[in-house]
């Protein structure tokens, strides 16, 4: 679920696109690493890097994006591992393979729409929050 949220301060339209670049970003080396669950995370953090000295709103975004492809990248390393394990023979094609599976590409989709979304809203400078990561990000980053 996604939370429109009004912030006091109204972002400068430098600061909107470079927000909303957090998320467009990772949907972009997305569609490059798809098969590497590593590359999201990585893209993330080099764009957080990039901009952890800038505004609030700014920051606030990157670390928001980071911490939704830091889960995307956990579930999806169980994932590819646990493949690259049948693929050499290590274990079965079973039931709860499948499962998880498409338990995983449900959690990618709704990534890849909720990052497109939020991407859209930050751009017009509606700071939009995603259940759980808005909440831990408000705890992680400073004013």
């Amino acid at each position: 679920m996604i939370y429109k949220k009004t912030f006091i301060y109204k972002p400068e339209e430098y600061e909107a696109e470079k927000a909303s670049n957090s998320y467009l970003m990772s949907l972009v080396v997305f569609i490059v690493g798809l098969p590497l669950p590593f590359v999201n995370l990585l893209s993330s953090y080099f764009f957080y890097i990039g901009n952890r000295k800038g505004t609030y709103f700014v920051r606030w975004h990157c670390i928001h994006a980071l911490l939704a492809q830091l889960f995307l990248f956990l579930i999806n390393t169980l994932c590819f591992l646990w493949a690259i394990a049948i693929i050499v023979d290590l274990t079965t094609i079973n039931n709860l393979f499948i499962t998880y599976t498409i338990t995983i590409l449900i959690f990618n989709l709704a990534g890849f729409i909720a990052s497109v979304y939020s991407a859209v809203q930050i751009r017009k400078r509606i700071h939009v929050e995603w259940w759980f990561f808005g909440s831990l990000t408000n705890l992680i980053c400073k004013v």
